[in-house]
C-alpha cells in the first residue's frame, strides 16, 4: 500500500506544510512521529554540498552516487522520524522538528537522522507532517511505517538510513 498525503491523513497525520512556510509554534508539543514528503512537482536535483549543518564537524554530505542509490522515484516519502518526550518530558515533535528544522538552514544542530534530505535543491520547499502519539507508542509507530514502507518500496524511505526497531 502507498505512503502518501491522502493515506498519512486518513491516518491522523497533520501539518503538511512546507519547511519555508512551517510555524513551528503551530506544531504541538506531544510526543509522535513525523514525516518528510515531496511536493507535488517536485524534481529530484541532488547538491554537491549539503546545506545542512556541521554537528561536531561532522560533513553531513555524501556523493552523488550515494545519493542516487537511496533515491525511490516513485515515493513521496522522503524520512519517516520520531519525537520522544526526553528524559525530562520536554521534548516532543516541536523540539525535535525545530532541530530538524534549524539542522536544514546550516546550524549545528545534534539531527544527524534525515540529513540526505538537507542535499536536496529547494529542500525548503518539501512537506513536513505529524501525528501526536503517547509516549510509549512513538518507538512502535516509527517502527510500523517503516515496516510499512518496506513492504511498499523494499527499503526505506530515501534520507532513513537505519531502520527504527518497536
Amino acid at each position: 500500500m502507498q505512503i502518501n498525503k491522502q493515506t498519512l491523513k486518513e491516518d491522523g497525520f497533520s501539518g503538511f506544510r512546507s519547511f519555508k512556510e512551517l510555524d513551528i509554534n503551530r506544531v504541538p508539543q506531544a510526543p509522535g512521529i513525523y514525516v518528510v514528503l515531496k511536493p507535488e512537482g517536485f524534481e529530484r536535483l541532488f547538491l554537491a554540498k549539503s546545506v545542512g549543518g556541521r554537528f561536531k564537524k561532522r560533513n553531513p554530505s555524501l556523493l552523488q552516487a550515494a545519493l542516487e542509490a537511496e533515491w525511490i522515484e516513485d515515493a513521496d516519502v522522503l524520512y519517516i522520524g520520531k519525537a520522544g518526550p526526553g528524559s525530562t518530558g520536554n521534548r516532543g515533535l516541536r523540539k525535535r522538528i525545530q532541530e530538524f528544522a534549524d539542522f536544514g538552514r546550516g546550524k549545528p544542530v545534534g539531527h544527524w537522522g534525515g540529513r540526505l534530505i538537507w542535499q536536496l535543491s529547494d529542500s525548503q520547499s518539501l512537506v513536513i507532517a505529524w501525528k501526536e502519539l503517547a509516549a510509549a507508542e512513538v518507538n512502535a509507530a516509527e517502527a510500523a511505517y517503516h515496516a510499512k514502507f518496506i513492504s511498499t518500496y523494499g527499503r526505506l524511505p530515501f534520507a532513513n538510513l537505519v531502520q527504527a526497531r518497536a
